[in-house]
Formats: C-alpha cells, sequence, structure tokens
C-alpha cells in the first residue's frame, strides 16, 4: 500500500521547514517508528518516523531543499521492495549491492559530524558511531578528523633531473591581464571559499538577536558572587544527593532557585510587553541557554517553581544530552518568562546577554576564579562569579535590576536560605 510521507507541524507558527539528512535510502527495509529523515526548523532538529513496516519508494523533496508543513515530500510503500510487484516484469528479489553498506553508514552520519568529516577529507564510512542507533555524532567525527591528520604520506620518489638544455631566446612579457567587471577572479590555491547556506536554526537566532537589539532599550549591571558557600555544601551533600537521586548537584540548580526567589519580589522581571500593555506572569518558566550541535538552544524548565532541586539538574541534564543530538522539541523551545545562560562553561570571565524576546530579562553565569577580596578588614581569597543581568529599561528601571541582582547574591552566598532536598 502506498502512503506519502508529510511535514509533521513542528511549533507554533512555524509554516516552512528544510529538510535534513535523509537517514534511509530509497528502497532500504525499514521498522515503524523508525526515523527516516531530519526535519530541521527555526526552533530545532525532529525525526520523521516511519508510519508503518516498508521502505520508501521515491524521494521528492531532497536535503537542503525547504517544503512547507504538510508538504509530501516522499512516497512510501508498505512491505519489502521484494514482495511489490512490477508492472513490466514478475518480482524477483534483487541481490544485495556492495555498496549497501556504505551507503547505510554514510546515511546514519549526524549532519554536523558530516561537516567535520568533509573539512578533514575523512570517509563516513570509515567511522564508527556510537550514537543512539549507530550513528555517527559529532564526537566521533572530531576523534576520526584528528586520527586522520596524524596519518602521514610516504615521500614521493626523487625526480630525476632533466639533462641540461641551451638557453632558449628571451621572450618579452605578457601584458598583464585584467578580470573584467562583474566576474569572479579564479580561486587561489589556499584561498578557496566555501559557502553553506544558514540553517533554519541560525537564521532564526540571528533574526531574533537583531530584533531584540533594535526593539528594546537594552542595560546591563553586574556584581560579584562569593560561591564559598554553595561549593563548601555541594562537596557537604554531593555523595548523599549523588546517592539518592542519581544525579550530582551542580551550580545551576541554585540560580535557578534563586532566581525564582528574586523574580517573586520583582515582577516586572518576569513580565513582558504585548503592544501598549505589560503582561505580568504568575508563573516561572525559565529558559536555561544550552550550547547544542546546531548551535545555542534554549529549552524551557516549565513551572520551575514547583522542581526540586534534583528534578532542575535532572532535566537540565536531559535537555543537554539531546540539544548535542539534535532532539529538543520544538515544543520545550518556546515560552519561557526569565532565561538563565551560563558562559562559565566555556571560560567566559564576563559578558553582556542579550535578552531572548519578548521577555524582559537575562541572567548571566561566568567561570569561578579565585580572586583576593576584603572581608572583615582582612586580604583574602574567595572563588568569585561574576554575574550579569541584562534588563528591558521599558518596563525596568536600574534600581529595581541592581536590587534583583543583588536579591540573587544574597541567596547564592547563603545557601541555607534555599531549600535544598539532599
Amino acid at each position: 500500500m502506498a502512503l506519502e510521507l508529510r511535514v509533521p507541524p513542528v511549533g507554533e507558527s512555524i509554516t516552512e521547514v528544510q529538510l535534513g539528512e535523509w537517514l534511509k535510502p530509497e528502497g532500504q527495509p525499514i521498522r515503524k517508528d523508525e526515523p527516516v529523515v531530519l526535519i530541521e526548523s527555526e526552533k530545532a532538529t525532529v525525526e520523521l518516523p516511519a508510519p508503518a513496516d516498508g521502505f520508501i519508494s521515491k524521494v521528492l523533496k531532497k536535503r537542503g531543499e525547504t517544503a512547507r508543513v504538510g508538504e509530501v515530500i516522499a512516497t512510501f510503500e508498505t512491505g519489502t521492495p521484494a514482495t511489490v510487484p512490477d508492472s513490466a516484469s514478475p518480482a524477483t528479489p534483487a541481490a544485495p549491492a556492495p555498496a549497501s553498506a556504505t551507503s547505510t553508514a554514510v546515511a546514519t552520519v549526524m549532519p554536523a559530524a558530516r561537516r567535520v568529516l568533509a573539512e578533514a577529507g575523512v570517509d563516513p564510512s570509515r567511522v564508527t558511531g556510537t550514537g543512539p542507533g549507530g550513528r555517527v555524532t559529532k564526537d566521533d567525527a572530531q576523534r576520526a578528523a584528528g586520527a586522520n591528520s596524524r596519518e602521514t604520506t610516504p615521500p614521493a620518489a626523487p625526480v630525476p633531473p632533466a639533462p641540461p638544455t641551451a638557453p632558449a631566446a628571451p621572450t618579452p612579457p605578457a601584458p598583464p591581464t585584467s578580470t573584467p567587471a562583474g566576474t569572479t577572479p579564479p580561486s587561489v590555491a589556499g584561498r578557496e571559499d566555501e559557502v553553506i547556506p544558514m540553517s533554519p536554526l541560525r537564521r532564526t537566532v540571528a533574526r531574533r538577536l537583531v530584533e531584540a537589539q533594535g526593539t528594546m532599550a537594552m542595560l546591563t549591571t553586574f556584581n560579584e558572587v562569593d560561591m564559598s558557600g554553595v561549593m563548601a555544601l555541594r562537596k557537604q551533600q554531593q555523595e548523599a544527593f549523588t546517592a539518592r537521586h542519581g544525579v550530582k548537584l551542580g551550580f545551576m540548580s541554585f540560580f535557578v532557585k534563586a532566581a525564582i526567589e528574586a523574580l517573586k519580589q520583582f515582577p516586572q522581571l518576569n513580565a513582558e510587553i504585548r503592544d501598549t500593555n505589560i503582561v505580568y506572569h504568575h508563573y516561572y518558566d525559565i529558559g536555561v541557554a544550552i550550547g547544542g550541535g546546531k548551535g545555542l538552544v534554549v529549552p524551557v524548565l516549565r513551572h520551575a517553581e514547583r522542581l526540586s532541586f534534583a528534578e532542575i539538574e535532572k532535566a537540565i541534564g536531559d535537555f543537554g544530552a539531546r540539544a548535542k543530538e539534535g532532539r529538543i522539541k520544538p515544543e520545550e523551545l518556546s515560552g519561557g518568562t526569565f532565561t538563565i545562560t551560563n558562559g562559565g562553561v566555556f571560560g567566559s570571565m564576563l559578558s553582556t546577554p542579550i535578552i531572548n524576546p519578548p521577555q524582559s530579562g537575562i541572567l548571566g553565569m561566568h567561570s569561578i576564579q579565585d580572586r583576593a577580596v576584603v572581608i572583615d578588614g582582612q586580604i583574602v581569597v574567595r572563588p568569585i562569579m561574576y554575574v550579569a543581568l541584562t534588563y528591558d529599561h521599558r518596563i525596568v528601571d536600574g534600581r529595581e535590576a541592581v536590587t534583583f541582582l543583588k536579591r540573587i547574591k544574597e541567596l547564592v552566598e547563603s545557601p541555607a536560605r534555599i531549600l535544598l532536598e539532599a
């Protein structure tokens, strides 16, 4: 029976997507619910599963092409290729082609990994995947690229010198040639360019960043936090916390909890401007910025005020793992009333984060470094983190923003004020 593979809804207000990698080539047997193609939207990359046991009979949209939601991108036949009758000749089982194993291996290479392998000149069929279903991840590709770069090419055999010849009569130099206007000069070795279309996710990130800069009155205030209290508490409770909850206690859960308490005191930072109105949210959906395989994504902790420390850590860990594989669901990226980003994991000492519209604030965490500080008249060394709050000055005054950040500082420096389920 013939079926149609159509682009599914991938998020509110999204009408067009870009076709990613076809994980299954035409004619290859596929099990029901097995992913057959990656669909890249402006919010996330999703997998389209097979509707039944069968195979793809014809691909209508190739990788890199765009398609609208609901558009047919391939035809699908139930059963196996050998059981489908041929109108011209009786069906006979086809012998497997020798290159089938290679095509399958290539089909399991994730897009980010494919780019790394292409740049390193590594054949994707030679790379063993460690991802779900044997897929080649970006980490696999980077390891293979590193191993390939260490391989040395044997030197070429020396070429004997040519016999001497009589000197030729000098010829006048050729007149210099000029490149006609409007034409592209020939490429020079070592100066090649590569043109790659921006993914829908990257285009959306670029558009929203420019939108935030052009539509908001953004201002950033800074403070520093002594992390010694949190670090001591984590050291004291880490073993018991991990044994009880199966996840390590990190720093992000402290800042999520502290931000929620501060947002309750300063609701302007948990609000948004909608036309000529200010909408105050009486719930706390905290977005957590995570660097994924295709760029920065901000999955949302729904009703974070109801979550325990362990639930926050588990959710963030799950988001991080699925972001690397491009498996974040579109609905997990929508909404959010406030955002927290941690540039410290990449070594950032200080930055000014950009607000995620239509929110009115974003908290930036940074790296922890030992610094000399004065406490009770004595110079001592403490682990210090700089924190930054970027806010929309249209609805948040400077006094409120500074006091909000100071409140987060107080809570994190005295973690006993926050209920810890260890």
